[in-house]
């Protein structure tokens, strides 16, 4: 229709100017018939509008109250009143019934740290954030993919060291011999903190001056012609991987891995880093014929010494280790790989195999599958210090396990009490500086570094109170700096808490 065609039509108007029709005529009917027509009128006007004033009316009053109709001035106008009564057999209405059950809030997650992961100091990098109370996984970079993980793995072998040793175990070193023999055997059993002097980095350590003094009282006066030194706990053969380093040994921070030896096979005993030999055993057997000639026993000095295995089963003297759970303490803020290395295969050992690095692997799929509940297939353990490049882990498999070291479960709060914290302990105490010291108490976490590795793997006690567990591995050909990389990634996951989006 046209402009022109909406001009109103003065033939369908009455002289109220309204147009003709339903309105013109009840304003006729209302005008002669004031009283007698109102009702009916008003009804009329409802029916005609199909109760449109009523419906609105309705749609705002409670059931059965009434609605208020059409009305004229008090003094000559009843008022109207019509009421309005829901049937109560009838069908609800679907387009108006309320849902059965509304559905529960969607998390929206727009919090990223796509950037900091994408940080080429990362190399290639593989990462996990897990929600530690819900288990759901929020941020994931390959990580179902088997990689390196540096000393990042110390957590899993004192994971399995709790589970077959116990917190409570401690490792212990015998001398053997039949009185009147002249033999004697210094029988190894994976303790490397046994210490020559008691100046020691292993607070509490037992000593050689211990052991050598219960042997003189059990020999009373009888000489010594023949010390063994017996270090086959488990061979020989298998005291050092072909894919370590021999810097680790010469610079200090890996021994050999026999199960006799004093002071971690350290040149000096007080000092964390120190050279270690290329003969632990022997060096072990010098310091215990001193040990022995400082409590008296006849013919120690000149006795002669060989390596082999004890022939008696008579125990002259013994000492044990400090706990398991306290090996841990003191091998995870420090990362000590030659701690970390008898401990697994201690652990190898007291679970009935043959205390080989072959042996791990089944040890550890077994121990983290059963005692802890994690699918460990995938998993592929070469030492237990985490040297090895060979070393593979997926890194939401090294998360899961965080959540149930911080959750305490299976007494592995040992663990959690030992990792270091940001800058605050260990091997972080100097890290998370600058724009990151917004995060500095709040990650509990085990450090890594292999040549090839850089890695990082704890809980997160985020901003928003949301308790996260995470794993993050820079792998390749990865400089010092990839440590502030793997700090600001974490300060940002901090950051975000449960608001972290996997974009």
């Amino acid at each position: 229709m046209s402009e022109q065609d909406a001009t109103p039509d003065p033939s369908r108007q009455d002289d109220t100017g309204q147009p003709r029709g339903l309105r013109g005529s009840v304003g006729r009917l209302l005008r002669d018939r004031p009283r007698t027509t109102l009702v009916t009128a008003g009804v009329l006007v409802l029916a005609l509008l199909g109760g449109g004033a009523v419906a609105a009316g309705a749609a705002t009053a409670p059931a059965g109250a009434p609605v208020a109709g059409p009305t004229a001035e008090a003094d000559d106008v009843p008022e109207v009143v019509v009421t309005v009564t829901p049937d109560p057999t009838a069908a609800p209405d679907p387009q108006r019934a309320a849902p059965a059950a509304v559905p529960p809030a969607v998390k929206l997650r727009t919090c990223s740290v796509a950037a900091a992961a994408a940080d080429p100091r990362l190399a290639q990098f593989e990462g996990t954030v897990v929600n530690a109370a819900t288990g759901e996984v929020l941020f994931d970079r390959d990580g179902s993919t088997p990689a390196r993980t540096g000393s990042v793995l110390k957590t899993l072998t004192s994971a399995v060291a709790l589970s077959v040793l116990g917190a409570d175990h401690r490792l212990t070193t015998q001398v053997t011999g039949d009185p009147g023999s002249g033999s004697i055997a210094l029988v190894g059993g994976g303790d490397p903190t046994l210490s020559a002097t008691g100046r020691s980095v292993y607070a509490g350590a037992p000593t050689l001056g211990d052991l050598a003094g219960q042997v003189a009282a059990s020999l009373g006066g009888q000489p010594v012609s023949q010390i063994t030194l017996d270090a086959t706990w488990w061979s020989q053969a298998d005291k050092w991987d072909p894919s370590w380093k021999r810097t680790e040994q010469t610079i200090g921070y890996h021994s050999e891995v026999t199960a006799l030896m004093v002071d971690g096979d350290r040149a000096d005993p007080a000092a964390a880093t120190s050279p270690r030999s290329t003969d632990p055993v022997n060096r072990a057997g010098e310091a215990f014929r001193s040990a022995l000639v400082a409590a008296g026993v006849s013919g120690a000095a000149t006795a002669s010494m060989s390596q082999g295995s004890s022939s008696s089963a008579t125990v002259l003297g013994s000492v044990r280790s400090q706990p398991v759970s306290t090996l841990i303490g003191q091998m995870l803020p420090t990362s000590d790989n030659t701690l970390a290395e008898m401990l697994a295969r201690a652990s190898s050992r007291e679970s009935g195999a043959d205390g080989s690095a072959a042996s791990l692997t089944a040890l550890y799929r077994s121990v983290l599958g059963g005692t802890y509940g994690l699918d460990a297939s995938s998993v592929t353990i070469v030492d237990g210090s985490g040297l090895s490049e060979n070393d593979a882990v997926p890194s939401t498999f090294v998360a899961r396990l965080m959540v149930q070291v911080r959750d305490r479960a299976q007494g592995l709060g040992v663990v959690y009490d030992a990792l270091p914290i940001s800058g605050r302990t260990g091997t972080l105490a100097s890290r998370f500086t600058g724009s990151n010291a917004d995060a500095r108490g709040a990650v509990h976490a085990k450090t890594g570094w292999i040549d090839t590795a850089y890695t990082l793997a704890g809980s997160i006690d985020s901003a928003d109170g949301t308790p996260l567990t995470f794993a993050f591995y820079a792998i390749g050909p990865v400089q010092d700096n990839a440590r502030s990389a793997l700090d600001t990634l974490t300060a940002s996951v901090r950051r975000c808490g449960n608001s972290l989006s996997n974009s």
